[in-house]
């Protein structure tokens, strides 16, 4: 005798977009303290000490940290909504599919952004 599919109750899923909801709006305001922070730290550095370069490093990597935490969040909030194990594997293998190439073109740029601002930092001061 079949049994029949397992589906995911409707309260649960609501309750789990609302915590999701939640949780993104306190991880948002994380990522603006901490990203002050960086700020603050890089202009009390002296002079020199951080070139242009690797503050454009700097910017991006906290770039790159906010929008790999948004994925994630809408990967939580994509699982929330769906109604059986199919959507949840559907979703994952999307969902991974989608960051491995997010994460390669992140270490592309990353890699050609330090190595710029090394050079950078290699020219003679006039």
């Amino acid at each position: 005798m079949a049994q029949p599919p397992f589906e995911i109750p409707q309260q649960l899923r609501e309750l789990t977009e609302r915590n999701v909801e939640q949780a993104r709006t306190a991880y948002g305001q994380f990522m603006d303290a901490w990203a002050q922070a960086m700020g603050t730290w890089a202009s009390a550095a002296p002079t020199g000490m951080m070139g242009t370069g690797f503050k454009t490093v700097q910017d991006r990597a906290v770039t790159f940290a906010k929008q790999n935490g948004e994925a994630c969040f809408n990967l939580a909030s994509d699982l929330a909504t769906a109604k059986d194990l199919t959507d949840v594997l559907g979703i994952q293998s999307r969902h991974a599919q989608t960051l491995m190439q997010a994460y390669a073109l992140q270490a592309q740029e990353m890699t050609r952004l330090v190595m710029e601002a090394a050079q950078s930092g290699m020219q003679p001061k006039k």
